[in-house]
């Protein structure tokens, strides 16, 4: 396997002058791009930087990000991308946790976090460092197992973690992806899901086949489709929240997405019920992935042809893993037996940086614990029960919250629901449902615990059903429980 700088050099060469990426009105070529990337590593020698060195990236969706893959690539330097949409304490954490040496990005969000360390706005500043050093190059010698980036998990549970990921690793994602995505040279990829996470995995495939990207600034469902018209894409990176806005959205359009060959959807769960809602308005282009930060993106593979016909599962072991179900003391679950997800392999994180106790928790011999629990079932597909840290436990019995949330989906009223567990005296834990309506229907709590009396084993119905206009969600999309378990202790007081 290759390095990323290997495999964008030999685009350059092969596809000079064709469209690399676009933002907006700006354009620029595979050579214009790779001049420019390997400028701004040339700036990044001069200020003392090593290869090795960590350097920041803060900033909304722009055509940075991709330009600044390649600086990382070409220099050896590692790139830590920081979501946008955290707080300014968050991003502080990261940059110290990572020690980064330099911060590229927009005025607007690096000036508060009060930094005292080397720092490139995205304005003429930035234009100049590469304006003065185009003609010029750096020859640091990059080998696959060097670390490309430090990409910080989501950190529902604590301080977020900085997992380290390798040219290998980010490599093996981008050909797992090209599988599953079915990419060729032909294919327009577009990125509306935040450069810091998903879409940037996807972004990779570039590198492959000399794809042409174009990127947008923000996700707005109307505008979003008419941009996917306009600019004729055919694969895209989608997170469910985002789908189900889309399909939801009064002016909905299906026809507008007639370029589209593939929407890769990650991130989080999706309800059966709303997936199959996409199907029957879109058809079968969606391909479904499972993975993690620290094995990104193709855990699992659910391809397009297949998806509708098994909306319970996340698919088939992808190509640069090895999976498999275990039980607390390690031994492999037969088919249909629960236990946790574990897999090894190309894919897999180096480990955690700055954080030896935590990688040793994880990685155990070379196998990730994701800590989710799932089960296989005889054709080896892959059924995702729920997050160990959130399976209830109510008089000693497991009952897993995305079960009930999968039946409650099914009301015609509801747009996105959250189970949680919280203290009961007499069973240890009860079940309790938070429901955002759609506006279609309306949610009646007790109808509500009737369809699930309708489908589910009397002890899994929720006790509870508590309507809102919103459900608490990180930056990334994923639904926040802990913070719905606050609001009800606080609530329950």
């Amino acid at each position: 396997m290759e390095t990323v700088g290997v495999l964008a050099k030999k685009v350059i060469r092969s596809f000079p002058d064709k469209r690399a990426v676009v933002f907006g009105e700006r354009r620029l070529t595979f050579q214009q791009l790779g001049d420019r990337a390997m400028a701004m590593a040339a700036y990044f020698s001069k200020i003392g930087m090593r290869k090795g060195d960590r350097f920041g990236v803060l900033m909304s969706n722009r055509l940075e990000h991709i330009e600044l893959d390649l600086v990382a690539a070409f220099g050896g330097f590692i790139k830590v991308p920081l979501n946008y949409r955290l707080h300014p304490n968050e991003h502080k954490y990261m940059i110290d946790d990572a020690d980064v040496r330099l911060i590229i990005g927009e005025k607007e969000l690096i000036e508060p976090i009060g930094l005292k360390i080397n720092t490139l706005f995205i304005d003429e500043a930035y234009d100049k460092a590469i304006a003065d050093h185009i003609g010029e190059s750096v020859t640091e010698k990059v080998e696959e197992d060097d670390l490309f980036a430090i990409m910080y998990t989501s950190g529902t549970t604590g301080n977020p973690k900085g997992v380290m990921l390798s040219h290998r690793n980010i490599i093996a994602g981008a050909l797992s992806l090209s599988q599953s995505c079915e990419v060729n040279k032909h294919d327009v990829i577009g990125h509306v899901a935040p450069l810091t996470h998903g879409s940037n995995f996807l972004s990779h495939v570039s590198w492959l086949h000399g794809n042409t990207q174009i990127v947008y600034n923000k996700f707005a469902p109307e505008e979003f489709l008419d941009d996917i018209e306009r600019d004729q894409v055919s694969t895209i990176f989608l997170v469910p929240t985002m789908v189900n806005l889309m399909v939801q959205h009064p002016q909905f359009n299906p026809e507008k997405l007639k370029s589209i060959k593939s929407i890769n959807m990650a991130g989080s769960a999706i309800a059966a019920s709303k997936l199959q809602e996409a199907l029957d308005q879109l058809g079968t282009i969606f391909v479904q992935t499972y993975g993690q930060v620290e094995a990104p993106m193709c855990i699992t593979i659910m391809m397009r042809d297949e998806l509708s016909d098994r909306l319970q599962s996340c698919g088939r072991t992808g190509p640069f893993v090895e999976l498999k179900i275990i039980d607390e003391h390690w031994a492999e679950m037969a088919p249909g037996e629960v236990g946790e997800i574990v897999c090894k392999g190309s894919l897999v994180m180096q480990g955690y940086w700055n954080n030896e106790k935590g990688t040793q928790e994880t990685l155990v011999d070379g196998w990730l614990r994701t800590g989710d629990l799932g089960w296989m079932d005889d054709l080896g597909y892959l059924h995702i029960v729920d997050r160990i840290k959130e399976v209830i436990i109510s008089g000693g019995v497991n009952i897993y919250p995305r079960e009930i949330e999968e039946v409650l989906n099914k009301h015609e009223g509801i747009k996105e629901t959250a189970v949680i567990g919280v203290p009961d005296d007499k069973w240890g834990e009860s079940v309790v449902a938070y429901v955002v309506s759609n506006g279609v229907k309306e949610v009646v709590s007790e109808d509500a615990i009737k369809l699930c009396e309708d489908h589910l084993a009397s002890f899994k119905k929720p006790k509870k059903i508590i309507i809102v206009d919103e459900l608490p969600k990180s930056s990334y999309g994923k639904i926040l429980k802990r913070e719905l378990v606050n609001v009800y202790s606080k609530a329950v007081k």
